[in-house]
């Protein structure tokens, strides 16, 4: 018998091939229908535990229960979709394939790996919640949606940030809706000629009689420094809800009212300002550091009294126009020597 070409043995394997596939045709559209009957039943088991856990206190939960169920159906329809088509397929060569094929995928994916279970504990421990409001570094917003991969968060001029739940993770990160209450506070100066105690009054009169200060706990005005130029008095108060929007609308009421009812009462909120002394450096001490005064000692009987800049300048244009006056003197008379 003649052997056959290399023409017509690939012919004859080409054929095989055909009429192999042809024979699993049905195998592979059973396959596809049992796929997607199992999508189905993914998609509907995940929108059934999202319904249920739809509460704020479990939502989290709800949808990383709903994530892993859809995706261990959609796994569990594609293993039986590939032993109809292939009914040699055991489990132990799934095993195999798996172990094999794990460490490759967890080299290539080891960053999508890390954000995904980073993902999924967020969502199980629940450091925060969809529409909680986050400060994360530089951006600052309302947390619009946590996927296995990423957070995103809406900042309050109409910006999206995705930011890798690893980081988020591994970060730290700042809740401002955490509590349903949050304190407020800013620095007032008031003039050392002042009086605190009627400044005191006068910020939490106002504290009090705004509609979005709570009663409790109750707002403070405490004295934090003695500042250069101001006494400062830190007004503290607290808000409920401790939103972003709420935040400003009550500290804008708050830090006007202020204002007019400080100005109002006579209290002032002076600029920063520096008190200079002019004093004469011409001593015989001066250059030596051992003597030399770096300011007026106390309760000595040599020290200079205290005068306004307008009276030190005017003292200075005198002591000015006299020198000038001695100077002409001097030459009236050394002219009136060399004409005689």
């Amino acid at each position: 018998m003649d052997s056959l070409s290399p023409v017509q043995t690939t012919w004859q394997q080409l054929m095989q091939m055909v009429q192999g596939t042809i024979k699993l045709l049905p195998n592979i559209a059973i396959a596809i229908v049992v796929f997607i009957i199992f999508w189905f039943i993914a998609k509907f088991s995940r929108r059934i535990i999202k319904n249920v856990t739809r509460k704020k206190q479990s939502r989290n939960l709800g949808l990383v229960l709903a994530r892993l169920s859809q995706g261990f159906i959609i796994l569990v329809g594609a293993f039986i979709s590939l032993a109809i088509v292939v009914p040699s397929f055991e489990p132990g060569d799934l095993v195999q394939l798996l172990g094999v094929s794990g460490v490759a995928v967890g080299f290539a994916f080891r960053d999508i790996l890390q954000n995904f279970l980073a993902g999924i504990l967020i969502l199980i421990t629940e450091p925060f919640t969809i529409e909680d409001q986050i400060v994360f570094g530089d951006f600052e917003g309302t947390v619009e949606n946590i996927q296995t991969r990423a957070t995103t968060i809406r900042t309050y001029d109409g910006t999206r940030i995705v930011i890798p739940n690893a980081e988020l993770f591994t970060n730290s990160v700042k809740v401002n809706t955490a509590f349903e209450k949050r304190r407020l506070q800013y620095d007032i100066g008031i003039g050392y000629g002042d009086n605190i105690a009627t400044a005191k009054k006068i910020i939490l009169e106002v504290l009090n009689n705004n509609p979005e200060t709570i009663a409790d706990p109750p707002p403070e005005a405490l004295v934090v420094d003695l500042a250069d130029s101001t006494i400062n008095i830190r007004a503290r108060w607290w808000v409920n809800p401790p939103r972003r929007a709420e935040i400003l609308d009550s500290q804008d009421a708050v830090l006007t009212e202020l204002c007019n009812k400080l100005v109002a009462a006579g209290i002032d909120l002076p600029f920063p300002t520096q008190q200079i002394l002019f004093h004469d450096q011409t001593e015989s001490t001066d250059g030596d550091r051992a003597h030399q005064r770096e300011g007026w000692p106390v309760n000595k009987g040599d020290n200079p009294k205290s005068r306004k800049i307008s009276s030190s300048l005017q003292q200075l244009a005198k002591n000015g126009r006299n020198n000038n006056d001695r100077s002409n003197n001097n030459g009236n008379q050394n002219h009136t020597q060399f004409n005689g």
